[in-house]
């Protein structure tokens, strides 16, 4: 007789969720929409998602390639920020859903369930041209010092999309509570806002730490398995034409929460140890094959350097009428909006005089006249030296051809499992069948022999910007002999071994 006086709150406390009942009391009645997408299929969103979707600022989206320059080698690749977005609040809701239905005594709300959502859909709100060739390449680069990253524009950006659309008084009305729930969104994002807490043991101010395991859905910083990886392995491989070897969805079926000294983290089982170490040498095979591909490579450093040389001459209206360019575009949030990958076919079509050196180099990447990688190898060392002038320093005897520093261009990838030096499996913990509520660790040597020593390393890629038959063949003795002088590994070069073998003899008798 009493349940019709049954409130949220007293069900709550009571260990269920309702966090997906509608209240019809309150008029909390909705249609959810459904988006076909090519990977996840039928997916339906919350109407509260939608209202973040048809904004202009999420609209963006659909004009950053998710792969930037390595569409231009592999044509499949046309996919944008925009769909992997949606892929990533639909995954974050998944696994928000899975371990509310396995474990309701986490007393998950309905809140909990759209924050984590508008987290997962608003993550990559920040990210500029050609995606991550704009905050590790072109930022860099024109700003040196500029300690900026895409994560911190997509903070500014939600708070800038939030405010112009008038979004406060739609979350409410859905029931999220402000500020505490927009705070919460943005630390998904970003991680803790407030640097003075970091050190702190809960630095955090969205949720409390009973609530610690809804941080690592949409961004892990704990050990990088989220759902934001499992959307873009998922996404870049059907359009890579990659073979992907990881399965979210048996993680989804093994996913729950466990108590580690205090905090709740999400576990899974014990058996599914492998299938991580797949995961991640899944993304290290992503990194070589398509991401860090050499070609791609030198052809967002050539629309680097465009991007460079044609800066201060784009002019972006902002905020108040005030005039940006593409670098400093990112101190406004108006102006951001309205920078994309546009901006190449902005230059590339510009009969401006001051444009004429960033349409060059553009015309050249739209004709295939691209740099050539004259070889590659690999150091112990983690830091980018002067090299471009080294190689050039480096001329083996009997080389005709003179090559300057400003022949060669240097380029240094990092490789690893995501976490630097670090192994992320150890910091993933596991639970047993018999015992599913004790959260454990499994060490590398538990699994197998087979697994990497080391988690990390760094390649070196020379090219050289002189495409003659004369100039490559001395770049390329000139690399060599960079190699020899530097003590670095055998060089991988796009020369037969017999070629190899020959340029070191050449250069070995030269030394003698």
């Amino acid at each position: 007789p009493g349940l019709p006086f049954l409130t949220e709150a007293h069900l709550e406390k009571m260990g269920i969720s309702l966090m997906l009942v509608p209240d019809i009391s309150k008029g909390d009645v909705f249609v959810l929409q459904v988006f076909n997408d090519p990977i996840h299929g039928h997916i339906e969103l919350h109407p509260l998602l939608v209202r973040f979707i048809d904004t202009p600022q999420f609209q963006r989206l659909r004009h950053i390639k998710q792969l930037g320059g390595t569409y231009l080698v592999f044509p499949g690749a046309s996919h944008n920020r925009f769909e992997h977005s949606i892929g990533v609040g639909y995954l974050a809701g998944c696994l928000v859903q899975a371990l509310n239905e396995r474990q309701p005594e986490l007393l998950i709300t309905k809140q909990d369930f759209l924050c984590v959502q508008i987290a997962g859909l608003c993550h990559d709100l920040g990210h500029g041209p050609f995606s991550h060739m704009f905050d590790g390449m072109f930022i860099p680069k024109v700003r040196p010092g500029e300690k900026w990253k895409h994560e911190m524009a997509s903070v500014q950006m939600f708070d800038h999309l939030v405010r112009v659309n008038g979004l406060e008084e739609v979350m409410v009305r859905h029931g999220l509570t402000l500020p505490d729930d927009l705070i919460f969104i943005k630390e998904q994002i970003a991680g803790p806002l407030d640097n003075s807490v970091l050190n702190s043991s809960w630095p955090y101010k969205g949720r409390p730490m009973e609530k610690s395991f809804l941080y690592e859905i949409v961004a892990n910083k704990r050990n990088g398995i989220d759902v934001d990886k499992w959307d873009y392995f998922a996404r870049d491989c059907y359009h890579l034409g990659i073979q992907n070897n990881f399965d979210y969805q048996r993680f989804l079926k093994f996913a729950r929460v466990c108590e580690v000294r205090g905090k709740k983290h999400i576990c899974t089982r014990d058996k599914e140890v492998g299938n991580l170490y797949d995961m991640f040498h899944t993304r290290n095979c992503l990194h070589r094959r398509a991401y860090q591909h050499k070609v791609g490579n030198i052809i967002e450093t050539m629309i680097t350097e465009a991007f460079i040389k044609a800066d201060p001459h784009i002019q972006i209206q902002g905020s108040s009428g005030r005039i940006f360019t593409i670098s400093s575009a990112i101190d406004d949030m108006e102006a951001y909006t309205k920078l994309t990958d546009h901006i190449f076919e902005l230059i590339l079509y510009s009969s401006a005089p001051e444009l004429s050196e960033a349409r060059a180099i553009l015309h050249n990447i739209v004709c295939r006249r691209l740099y050539k990688c004259v070889g590659q190898t690999t150091a112990e060392t983690h830091k980018l030296l002067a090299w471009a002038k080294e190689v050039a320093s480096s001329k083996p005897s009997g080389t005709d051809a003179n090559l300057t520093a400003e022949d060669f261009v240097v380029s240094v990838i990092h490789m690893d499992y995501g976490m630097k030096e670090k192994n992320p499996i150890n910091n993933v913990h596991f639970y047993c069948k018999n015992d599913p509520t004790k959260a454990i660790k499994i060490r590398k040597k538990q699994v197998s022999k087979l697994l990497p020593e080391h988690f990390a390393e760094q390649l070196i890629r020379v090219y050289c910007k002189k495409t003659d038959d004369k100039s490559l063949e001395a770049a390329k003795k000139y690399f060599v002999q960079w190699c020899m002088d530097r003590n670095f590994t055998k060089p991988q070069a796009r020369l037969c071994n017999f070629h190899v073998l020959l340029i070191s003899r050449h250069l070995i008798y030269s030394l003698n």
